[in-house]
């Protein structure tokens, strides 16, 4: 996949239209090859780990939002990957990211996502915050929501800046950091 988004970059970087434009274009390609090195990275270090477990996985590679996505799909004991509530695909992400910095010497934000976890948890975390929104909103008292990881947090503080007459907060230290909906004055 990694030969896939590296060919896209130069047929796009090569393009007549932006030929003409030199700085930004350039930094911004920079950027793109660094978040693409990354998916490199932490796609040859997760597929030696799915090697060593003998684990069956797909995996995919793609740059989005600024940040480097990696997803492994397909494999029936994924699911042991991802761990309850996630606990394990939290800790891989972390040691991926440990990978790759150790590497380029360069911080990684990139994001994980092992059988789709995710990508569901996105959706049920959307709807929560909107319907706890849409819940103060109607009563004019403010909810506190159970301690989350700051992945979930920031599904629903954007699910929750998209009600109108809320806003929201997180509160807390970690691991017990929680987001807090409360009615606009």
């Amino acid at each position: 996949m990694s030969e896939t988004l590296q060919a896209t970059d130069d047929v796009e970087a090569s393009t007549p239209a932006e030929a003409g434009t030199e700085a930004e274009p350039q930094s911004q390609s920079k950027t793109e090859d660094l978040l693409v090195q990354e998916g490199d990275i932490a796609g040859d270090y997760l597929e030696r780990l799915l090697d060593l477990l003998d684990y069956d996985g797909d995996i995919d590679l793609d740059v989005e939002g600024g940040r480097a996505v990696v997803s492994i799909d397909g494999g029936e004991d994924l699911s042991k990957l991802v761990g309850p509530r996630g606990n394990v695909l939290e800790s891989l992400q972390e040691l991926t990211r440990l990978a790759v910095q150790q590497e380029t010497g360069v911080r990684s934000r990139l994001m994980l996502d092992i059988a789709q976890w995710r990508a569901g948890r996105r959706a049920e975390l959307a709807e929560l915050g909107r319907t706890t929104a849409e819940k103060v909103v109607a009563s004019g008292e403010r909810a506190r929501l159970h301690p989350m990881t700051p992945f979930e947090r920031k599904v629903v503080h954007d699910a929750v800046a998209a009600v109108a007459g809320v806003h929201s907060e997180s509160e807390g230290e970690e691991p017990q950091r929680r987001v807090i909906i409360f009615p606009k004055p």
